[in-house]
């Protein structure tokens, strides 16, 4: 077959990774212990840093309502330099400027709607009692 999806070809194809559009200016600081900055291929087969999101054993490309999200969780997910998620305002600021992400922007205004899964119910009471 010739139109196979071959990795390993793909990533020769990509060339010299230090010339990527997409990357980011990371702070001196935000470089050190990062990882690759070339396209790699996860454990599961798929290329992850080619900004294409293409890759044919990628879950993206098999979803159903049956498809567990938690199949694409973790870091093997996640090009350390190339993620289109440092393209946000937020993580640009932080990752090439420096400056700290606000505290408190998803907060409710008047509930604390924070997940407790890890207290003891029996202090939950106690905490209930001392407001």
């Amino acid at each position: 077959m010739a139109n196979e999806f071959d990795p390993k070809k793909e990533k020769e194809r990509l060339g010299d990774p230090a010339l990527d559009p997409f990357e980011i200016e990371f702070l001196p600081e935000f470089q050190q212990g990062r990882g690759p900055r070339e396209a790699f291929i996860n454990e599961h087969g798929v290329l992850i840093g080619d900004h294409d999101y293409e890759s044919p054993n990628s879950p993206l490309n098999s979803w159903s309502k049956d498809t567990d999200p938690a199949v694409m969780a973790g870091d093997e997910w996640v090009h350390p330099y190339k993620d289109v998620g440092f393209q946000t305002a937020e993580n640009r600021n932080y990752f090439e400027k420096g400056i700290q992400p606000q505290g408190g922007i998803f907060m409710h205004p008047t509930h604390d709607v924070a997940f407790e899964g890890d207290n003891d119910p029996s202090q939950e009471k106690e905490k209930k009692q001392d407001k």
